[in-house]
Formats: structure tokens, C-alpha cells, sequence
């Protein structure tokens, strides 16, 4: 089957030329016909099988179809990521998909000045992609309402309810309105994730491409035994003997992973780290060198296990495999993209062995056991300190000032707003997407916000 088969719009068949696309994915040639039917959808599909254009392409014939004014203030299409970077990819292959059609998409999220979104929004918006924290402090300053909204996406449903965003969905599923269609997209379908959607589809058609808590085909799987204060010293043995294209290494926590970038820096290895604690600045510059190839190694934590879309990914490294067996999913599901091939490589501790099994339990894949290197004592005896910390600040005087500005203007701003009538108090906080947050009457705490992207081959 060819794209030209599934009755798509000449425009989009246009730019999906354009982009070298002809054969739909699994997943794309499942849900495309059933969406662009009108119907609700519920879709389980593995990370990297094309999720992205399986939503979008369908959305964009109903837009073409279907051409009216934006609401003010408003959007006709609201899709809801988890993460700032898969926000800002989700957003790029709308634009991407769509660009031969008049269309507008701007993205809601943390770590930017609210102010330059609330201009954006304002005179009304096609297609919005946001993550839940901002997109409620948006609506809650009434700058923004999802009112008019005709179509719905919830993206990555699963990591949404990981990441604590349960509460701010309820809260976004009783301001849209009746009528819309709706489609709803994880990795994963538990019995909570089946809860939450019940809340937003109305008679879906579920359609899935693989199994669930399974891992790609493609991946070799391998795990190598060892004390955890010895890891550092077999990742660099990986790093010299594995041939590498790109690396992606996990662990546990951001701590972990700027540990890791300094031992790394201190054998003369390039490395970035990504995380919640790094600005947004600093993420967008650590994937957009990893993905023009200037730096092979990126580490993360979880946030970054969706939403990360490298094209040549060749290894996945888990320094600390996680507690979770989907998470191990998602972290692998980073290499063998778009019909490649890839490594997955465990580093497991004594304490991390239960780990282990109940990976192997879920995924029913029982990984190939390495033994440690035969220079393995000599290279823990060797390795080298870690370089020290960077000291001073990550922005520039000028960037800090501008930073200091808008956040002054922003504080300024949110003053007024309580002192006018009919505001609910708001204290200040750290919000789900790293931006500042309010505590709303009637509204739940918003959670954790993590993830990073790109494309692969296959439309996503």
C-alpha cells in the first residue's frame, strides 16, 4: 500500500513527495482510514513507528477540507505532548506535512516567555501542540480557551501519567467541548491508561501494531554484570570497542548523567547531558549537536526515553537500567528506527538483578549475557578523574538580562492579574514544564515535565 491509496489530499500528498515518503507504516495504514472517517481512535504503537503522521496526515486532509476562520483566541486543533522536544518535533512535522497548505501551528510550553506565546495565540491558532502545564496557565490567565477545538490528540498517554499529568488532564478533558473527535496515542495500555481514555473518546476504534511491554525486533539485546562504582570504567571499554554512530546513555537521575558526562569529559570524550535541570537552552543545543553528529554521545534520564528521534542511532546504553519494565520499552526503542538495525546494552548491579528479570518477564526476551572484558580490572585501576564541574553561568550577561526582564514583567503581570476581580489567587511554584506555576481552585497539581525528538526515515 502507497500513500496515494488512503484518499489524502492532493496537498499533503504533495509534500509527503516532497519529503521522499510513498509507504505508510503499520500504524499509519491502520489509522489513517479509520480518522479520516471522523471516528475516535485509540492507538497503541511502540515509539518510532510513525505515530506522528498517523495523527497529523489525516488532520491536515480534514483542514484542507474543511477551511474556516480560527477562533480568536482559540485553536480548531489541540494535540497534547508530554515533553517540550516532542512538543516542538510534533509541531515541526505539522508544518512539515501541511506546507502547502495555509495553515498556522505554534507550541505551548514551558521555559519560554509566556508573553511571546500569548501574542501568538491571540488572534486564534489552527493547530496548537502543548504540554499540559503551560497550556493550563495559558487558559487559567484567560489568554487562551480549547473551546472551539474539532479535533483532539493526546499523545503519549502512558509517559503522561508517569510524569504525574493525570490531575491537569481531567482538567483539560471538562473545558473541551462536545462533538470533537478525539485520538489517543501510548505506548502501552494498562488498566489506568484504559480509565483515562475512556474520559476523551466516545466509541473508539482501537488499533495496535505490536504487542504490549515488547521490544523492537530489530535490537540486539545484551547485559554485562557489575558493581555499580565499576560502570564508568566498562563504559569507556564500550565506547572504544562497540563501533558507534550515536549513543544514547541512560540513567536514573540527572545527577547520574552530568556524573557520567564528567568522567567522560576527563578521558577526552565528548559528551552532553540532558535533563530537567538544563535550560532549555541547553537541551536544544545538546540535541542539535547530537543530531548533526558534532557530539556521537548523548546522556539522559527517563525524560529524554520519549520524544528523542535521531535518525542513526546506533546503541542504547542503560549505565542503570530502570525499575520499570516499560521504561526499558521506551529507552531502546531509541535505536532501530525506521527499519534499522541497533544495539541495547545493560549495565547491571547486583541490586538492579530483580530489574532484569522483570524486564525479561514483560518483554519475554531473555537478553544475551557479556562478560566483563579480560582488561576490565586494569582499565577500573586507569580510569581517569572526572573533570570538574563548569563553574559560572550557562547564559551570557546579555541573555541573563533579557531573562531577568521578562521574568520581572511576568511577575509584574501575574501582581495585576490577582489584584483583578474574579482571578482565583495564585501562589508562586515550580510547574510541570519548568515555567512558574499556580495553584488553581478546583484544579490538581501539575507534574514533572521531561523528553527530546527528531525524525527518522518514515514519517512519524
Amino acid at each position: 500500500m502507497e500513500f496515494t491509496e488512503l484518499g489524502l489530499s492532493e496537498p499533503i500528498l504533495k509534500a509527503l513527495a516532497a519529503k521522499n515518503y510513498a509507504t505508510p507504516t503499520p500504524i499509519q495504514q491502520k489509522a489513517i482510514p479509520v480518522l479520516l472517517e471522523g471516528r475516535d481512535l485509540c492507538g497503541i504503537a511502540q515509539t518510532g513507528t510513525g505515530k506522528t503522521a498517523a495523527f497529523a496526515l489525516p488532520s491536515l486532509d480534514y483542514f484542507a477540507c474543511n477551511p474556516k476562520p480560527t477562533p480568536k483566541l482559540g485553536c480548531r486543533m489541540l494535540v497534547l505532548s508530554p515533553t517540550r522536544e516532542l512538543a516542538a518535533q510534533i509541531a515541526q512535522s505539522f508544518r512539515d506535512y501541511g506546507r502547502f497548505l495555509k495553515l498556522s501551528v505554534e507550541t505551548v510550553f514551558g521555559g519560554v516567555p509566556i508573553n511571546k506565546q500569548i501574542r501568538a495565540l491571540s488572534q486564534g491558532v489552527d493547530i496548537v501542540v502543548a504540554t499540559p502545564g503551560r497550556l493550563l496557565d495559558l487558559i487559567d490567565q484567560r489568554c487562551f480557551t480549547i473551546k472551539d477545538t474539532e479535533i483532539f490528540v493526546l499523545d503519549e498517554a502512558d509517559q503522561m501519567m508517569d510524569m504525574g499529568f493525570i490531575h491537569p488532564l481531567k482538567r483539560v478533558a471538562k473545558m473541551l467541548p462536545q462533538g470533537r473527535q478525539n485520538l489517543f496515542f501510548s505506548a502501552t495500555m494498562p488498566k489506568e491508561i484504559e480509565a483515562l481514555a475512556a474520559q476523551f473518546l466516545n466509541d473508539p476504534v482501537k488499533v495496535s501494531v505490536a504487542p504490549q511491554s515488547t521490544t523492537a525486533e530489530r535490537v540486539r539485546q545484551q547485559a554485562t554484570f557489575v558493581n555499580q562504582a565499576e560502570k564508568q570504567a566498562l563504559l569507556h571499554i564500550v565506547l572504544k570497542t562497540e563501533e558507534i554512530d550515536r549513543a544514547l546513555i541512560f540513567t536514573r537521575t540527572k545527577h547520574g548523567a552530568d556524573r557520567v558526562v564528567r568522567f567522560l569529559e576527563g578521558a577526552g570524550i565528548d559528551a552532553f547531558a540532558i535533563h530537567g535541570n538544563k535550560s532549555q537552552g541547553q537541551r536544544t543545543t545538546a540535541l542539535q549537536a547530537f543530531r548533526q553528529g558534532k557530539v556521537k554521545l548523548l546522556v539522559a534520564t527517563d525524560i529524554a526515553a520519549r520524544g528523542i528521534d535521531v535518525s542513526g542511532v546506533s546503541h542504547v546504553i542503560n549505565f542503570e537500567i530502570p525499575n520499570v519494565p516499560e521504561q526499558y520499552v521506551h529507552r531502546i526503542g531509541r535505536t532501530a528506527r525506521a527499519g534499522a538495525e541497533g544495539v541495547a546494552i545493560s549495565f547491571v548491579a547486583d541490586d538492579e538483578r530483580p530489574y532484569l528479570k522483570a524486564i525479561e518477564k514483560a518483554t519475554r526476551v531473555k537478553l544475551d549475557i557479556a562478560p566483563l572484558p579480560e582488561n576490565f580490572m586494569e582499565a577500573v585501576r586507569n580510569l581517569p578523574k572526572p573533570a570538574a564541574p563548569k563553574k559560572g553561568p550557562s547564559q551570557s550577561p546579555a541573555q541573563q538580562a533579557k531573562r531577568a526582564e521578562g521574568q520581572r514583567r511576568y511577575q509584574d503581570g501575574q501582581k495585576a492579574a490577582r489584584g483583578a476581580p474574579g482571578n482565583a489567587r495564585r501562589s508562586e511554584g515550580e510547574g510541570a514544564n519548568g515555567a512558574p506555576r499556580r495553584r488553581r481552585r478546583g484544579g490538581g497539581g501539575v507534574g514533572a515535565h521531561k523528553g527530546a525528538v527528531q525524525r527518522t526515515g518514515a514519517p512519524r
